[in-house]
């Protein structure tokens, strides 16, 4: 019943598999695929679903410090819960890399709604690093 609920689709980014077909994914690998693909989509990049995306794009020059931070968390929390509903989001954690290098680790725990299943995804995000 759990694969039926989350279903299988194309793999991401598209590619084809050993039998030269289209690659497809299902399960939790599903779930995961379409977090990174919200997470990496920002607002207006697809033409025929402008709302699509998360906003954390906005915020690729801040400074990335715990204000940033708690903002991409926001950010995160919100847009998994308009645009994935086959998922609870339990947690969003943002830590910051080496001071000045600009990467900051976005740390997701999240539950399959069918199966209380939970996972964890870690979604790297590159902020432009301070000037020297």
């Amino acid at each position: 019943m759990a694969s039926e609920f989350i279903g299988a689709g194309w793999a991401f980014p598209v590619r084809t598999d050993a039998t030269g077909r289209m690659a497809l994914v299902a399960d939790g690998q599903e779930l995961d695929e379409a977090i990174r693909l919200i997470l990496g989509t920002a607002p207006g990049e697809r033409p025929m679903r402008p709302e699509f995306g998360c906003g954390i794009h906005d915020l690729v020059f801040a400074r990335a410090d715990d204000e940033t931070a708690a903002r991409i968390a926001y950010e995160v929390r919100a847009a998994l819960l308009r645009w994935e509903p086959r998922i609870e989001v339990v947690s969003v954690n943002v830590s910051v890399a080496a001071a000045g290098d600009g990467v900051l680790y976005i740390d997701l725990s999240y539950r399959a709604t069918n199966t209380n299943d939970p996972r964890n995804l870690v979604f790297p995000f590159y902020t432009i690093p301070e000037e020297r």
